[in-house]
């Protein structure tokens, strides 16, 4: 397994977007003060594991199984989307540009609200320095999301 080194200044810029897209995308203060936020710096999951950038990136939100209900659910505005039925509220057929442009762009779709996301494709590049992979942690995450859909 490979494990990208990422220079000290572009992890706490990295931690630094992550801390603040937690405080903010979560309520605030008010949000920040009832649970306590550890001082940590972020965990570089590796590229090559969808599943373990999902736990590490998405889970916090989207739950473990991927159906919306993680521990910081609660504290924002909408409700994270169950990735899990991408496939059936698209005719059966996993969208992954779209999920793959949401992960690099954000949801910027009308119908899809007002979205508290994290904009990863940024976040990635602070952390890899290199496009290819950025590319990469897209492709593996977005896989892992087509693997998790409900049959």
């Amino acid at each position: 397994m490979h494990h990208f080194e990422i220079a000290r200044g572009a992890r706490f810029q990295f931690g630094i977007l992550v801390l603040l897209a937690l405080i903010f995308g979560f309520g605030g203060a008010a949000w920040a003060q009832e649970k306590e936020i550890k001082k940590e710096p972020i965990k570089t999951a590796p590229a090559n594991s969808g599943a373990a950038m999902f736990k590490e990136y998405c889970a916090v939100c989207h739950g473990k199984t991927g159906k919306g209900d993680g521990p910081a659910a609660s504290a924002l505005k909408q409700a994270p989307a169950d990735l899990t039925t991408l496939a059936q509220r698209h005719d059966g057929k996993f969208p992954e540009d779209y999920v793959a442009n949401v992960l690099r762009n954000g949801a910027k779709a009308p119908a899809h609200g007002d979205a508290e996301m994290p904009v990863w494709g940024p976040l990635f590049s602070a952390m890899d320095q290199s496009q290819a992979v950025v590319n990469l942690r897209i492709a593996n995450l977005t896989k892992y999301i087509k693997s998790i859909q409900a049959k």
